[in-house]
C-alpha cells in the first residue's frame, strides 16, 4: 500500500479551501448578510467582521479543504480511486461539518430554521464539489 502523498494533500487541500472559502463568502457575505444579520440581531449579537475573525473563517475553511484530501487518500486504496470516492468523502465531510453543526444548534433555536436549512444544502454543494476538486489533483506518487 502507498503512502499518502502529504504535498499533493496539502496541494488539493488548498483548492478544496479556495472553494470552501468563495462558497461562504458568497453566501454568508454576499446572499444571506441581510439574513444573518437580523438573526444575530434578534439575539442582540453583531457579527464581528475584523480581520481577526475573518482570518479564523479563512484558516478553517483551509483546514476542512486539507482535512477532506487527507481522508479521500485514506480511503482510496478502499474504495478506489476517482469522482465516486471523492463525493463519498465530501458527505462524510457534510455530516462531520455541517450536519453536525446543525444539529447542535436547531435546538437552542439561534438561528431560523430555514437558514439553517438552506445553509445545509449549500453546505452539501460546497464540500461535495471542493472534495472532489480537492481529489482531482491528489496522485499517490509523488512526481507531479
Amino acid at each position: 500500500m502507498a503512502k499518502i502523498n502529504a504535498s499533493r494533500v496539502l496541494l488539493g487541500g488548498l483548492l478544496a479551501g479556495i472553494v470552501i472559502n468563495l462558497f461562504e463568502f458568497v453566501s454568508n457575505a454576499v446572499i444571506f448578510k441581510d439574513d444573518i444579520a437580523a438573526a444575530m440581531a434578534a439575539l442582540n449579537k453583531t457579527m464581528d467582521m475584523s480581520g481577526g475573525t475573518m482570518a479564523i473563517y479563512v484558516c478553517w475553511a483551509f483546514l476542512i479543504g486539507i482535512v477532506a484530501v487527507w481522508l479521500y487518500a485514506a480511503i482510496r486504496p478502499r474504495f478506489g480511486a476517482g469522482v465516486v470516492t471523492a463525493v463519498k468523502t465530501g458527505l462524510v465531510m457534510w455530516v462531520l461539518v455541517a450536519v453536525q453543526t446543525t444539529i447542535s444548534f436547531a435546538p437552542m433555536g439561534l438561528f431560523p430554521r430555514r437558514l439553517m436549512a438552506i445553509g445545509l444544502v449549500i453546505s452539501l454543494v460546497e464540500l461535495v464539489l471542493a472534495t472532489v476538486l480537492g481529489a482531482w489533483l491528489y496522485k499517490e506518487d509523488a512526481a507531479p
